[in-house]
């Protein structure tokens, strides 16, 4: 590499990588990192853990004071590295992943904290133009992203079926809290020349994430009725919702462009290997169609083509979101149900570990703390079971997959975090 990088910014990568997610080495990489935090701060992160942790626990990584270590995780929280919030009056901190995490987050901020053109560049080239990050990161099996269809677009029998945790509305009216930020994609592509017209203020994040931004000024809270109508302005647009990959307590919505957004862009770019889809798909009744072209045009993943006087829809590409059918003038477009519903994990702890396992990172995810020898001890008969036949037999059925991961998580509270 070109760019000398000091040890406390690699220590940090390897960090990173430990996510199930991952941060793939990269020059660009390290230069991000280095905008982002200081040299104190990356060795002090690349200590803690990759599950959330209470003050304590980072003040006995760091073996400084309570109060010491109090300063340091609200100075990284208020920079939006750290998320924190709080349960059961117990305050917990997360070191969110680079993806739908602290990349967005630095470009959300109106402050001036990080210069933002340089950060807007750096991601353009770790991101759009190199493909490790993207092929690593969003082309996994277990997705951490999912499309939401346009519901207005449902005939009423679909209506009928469609599930709470597939209706972006559902995530709106069910939030604790809800606040509106910059949108990450359109605001970088701004400052390397590519943006497009589509709004930026309407980046949605809920729940706990949105607590922990709102109190520390990247995101503004707003209400229920202010959330439904960003969402029925960036729909009027033509926009794609794509958001959480998880059934409960939904993170974060994004407002999608076929030009600008990361998840769209890697689609289309590793040949839509993604696991993006929502459960429905677009069907095209060409005795209507008249040809007109406007859906091909608007399809945001080029999934609707012409081919001899028909207008086809390739399913292997749609993602069901319903912006076609939402422009079609004559109607001749129906969003239908697929034969099988997307698997969506229950819970971001689930998809982090069926991510994890499918990149083998489960026993560094589960038992992270590397300076205990019983963490090291269960961290290697995991990975001893997870390599069996059977576990991979059990992980490839839908319901013993799910008491497998109820089993872990348990196994995970009882041990992993005793000192």
């Amino acid at each position: 590499m070109g760019h000398v990088t000091s040890k406390n910014y690699l220590e940090l990568q390897k960090r990173l990588d430990k996510n199930a997610q991952g941060a793939p080495a990269s020059e660009a990489l390290f230069k991000i990192l280095e905008v982002l935090f200081t040299p104190e701060e990356a060795n002090r992160v690349a200590h803690l853990p990759v599950r959330p942790f209470t003050v304590i626990d980072a003040s006995e990584r760091w073996k400084i004071s309570i109060d010491e270590a109090q300063k340091i995780l609200n100075e990284l929280s208020d920079k939006g590295l750290l998320l924190d919030t709080t349960h059961n009056d117990l305050q917990k901190y997360v070191l969110p992943p680079t993806m739908a995490g602290f990349f967005e987050f630095s470009m959300m901020r109106t402050d001036g904290k990080f210069d933002r053109k340089i950060l807007g560049e750096l991601f353009y080239q770790y991101i759009n133009i190199e493909d490790d990050f993207v092929t690593k990161a969003l082309m996994q099996k277990t997705s951490i992203a999912r499309t939401l269809v346009h519901e207005q677009t449902l005939a009423p029998k679909e209506q009928s079926e469609i599930l709470d945790y597939e209706r972006a509305t559902h995530i709106i009216d069910s939030a604790t809290c809800i606040t509106v930020g910059t949108c990450y994609c359109r605001h970088k592509m701004e400052h390397v020349g590519k943006a497009c017209a589509a709004p930026q203020d309407v980046c949605l994040t809920f729940n706990g994430t949105a607590e922990s931004l709102s109190k520390h000024g990247i995101a503004k809270e707003i209400s229920k009725e202010e959330a439904h109508a960003i969402l029925k302005r960036c729909i009027d647009y033509g926009l794609v919702q794509i958001g959480d990959n998880v059934q409960n307590s939904v993170n974060w919505i994004c407002n999608c462009c076929g030009c600008c957004c990361e998840a769209i862009l890697a689609y289309k770019k590793i040949g839509y290997k993604s696991k993006l889809t929502s459960s429905f798909f677009a069907e095209i009744d060409n005795d209507q169609c008249k040809n007109c072209g406007l859906c091909i045009k608007k399809c945001p993943v080029e999934a609707i083509s012409k081919s001899d006087d028909k207008t086809i829809v390739d399913l292997d590409k749609c993602i069901g979101c319903g912006v076609c059918s939402r422009v079609c003038g004559v109607k001749a477009i129906e969003i239908k149900h697929r034969d099988k519903k997307t698997f969506v994990p229950a819970s971001s702890f689930e998809r982090c570990v069926l991510t994890a396992i499918e990149r083998g990172k489960l026993s560094g995810y589960i038992f992270d703390n590397y300076d205990l020898w019983t963490n090291e001890m269960f961290r290697h008969l995991l990975g001893i079971l997870i390599t069996l036949s059977g576990a991979k037999f059990l992980l490839a059925n839908e319901q013993l997959k799910s008491k497998f991961l109820t089993h872990l998580r348990k196994l995970v509270e009882k041990y992993s975090l005793k000192k």
